[in-house]
């Protein structure tokens, strides 16, 4: 079983940036594959980012490409999400998202391919 938990969620101006973090428990995160999705009130969620199981490989939406950086720490069990220069639509409730399947295809970019999930942490960005 496998526990996640975001932090570092808030409320920020357009131009700001934040740093996620989402805790694994369990002793197999180092070898899982890990991602980020956010969700708008009466959107889908989107995906975000993601983040291969050595961390040699990492992909992005096209709307945070540039401005977002997913990494990991596997002696800290701990994947992160750097945000930078935020924007108003970037406001969302973002989720942690693992896996224990590599990132092989695309089905991964969909939230149904992930088996587990945070339960999310809310980012505002003000104009």
């Amino acid at each position: 079983q496998v526990q996640l938990v975001e932090s570092g969620g808030g409320l920020v101006q357009a131009g700001g940036s934040l740093r996620l973090s989402c805790a694994a428990s369990g002793r197999t995160f180092s070898s899982y594959s890990m991602g980020w999705f956010r969700q708008a009130p009466g959107k889908e969620r989107e995906f975000v980012a993601a983040i291969s199981w050595s961390g040699g490989s990492t992909y992005y939406g096209d709307s945070v490409k540039g401005r977002f950086t997913i990494s990991r720490d596997n002696a800290k069990n701990t994947v992160y999400l750097q945000m930078n220069s935020l924007k108003p639509e970037d406001t969302a409730v973002y989720y942690c998202a693992t896996d224990p399947r590599i990132l092989y295809g695309s089905n991964w970019y969909f939230p149904h391919w992930w088996g587990y999930w945070g339960q999310g942490t809310q980012v505002t960005v003000s104009s």
